[in-house]
């Protein structure tokens, strides 16, 4: 599931604990950094876990939280991966994105704040969710038993 919080002016490494110290900069690749800590976004088809279908766990690419199960990724052709929701403990928080002249939801690690993309009521069953997620926000962990 996930938390929801009201919309924050900006997010600082101060507000979450497991980033306060790190030297991101120096971690992170350009895109990694760009994606995560300024809220950036790659180009559409041009990301590492868009074509991923092993069985396996999305963690985030900063503080290596578990977010996102591969059982709920799915095709969505917009060109981010797309997973219909957070794995089953995870903390994917949402807030309020207004940049750009539209509302949107932005989804954030709940760990450590990095920005993974945006949720759109729009996904596969009428009831389900779009967590369209940025692959630079991603790392990928298959499943022991999955096949490469």
């Amino acid at each position: 599931m996930f938390n929801k919080k009201e919309p924050e002016a900006r997010f600082t490494p101060e507000q979450y604990a497991v980033t306060k110290d790190m030297d991101l900069r120096e971690k992170l690749s350009d895109e990694e950094y760009s994606v995560t800590q300024e809220s950036g976004t790659e180009r559409p088809f041009s990301g590492a876990h868009l074509d991923e279908k092993r069985a396996g766990m999305f963690r985030c690419v900063v503080c290596d939280e578990p977010l996102f199960g591969s059982e709920t990724k799915y095709d969505s052709g917009t060109g981010w991966p797309s997973f219909t929701a957070p794995a089953e403990g995870s903390i994917v928080e949402e807030h309020e994105d207004i940049k750009f002249g539209m509302t949107r939801t932005e989804n954030r690690c709940g760990n450590c704040g990095a920005h993974l993309g945006h949720v759109f009521p729009d996904g596969p069953a009428s009831d389900e969710m779009r967590y369209c997620i940025n692959s630079a926000a991603l790392n990928f962990e298959p499943s022991e038993d999955a096949e490469a």
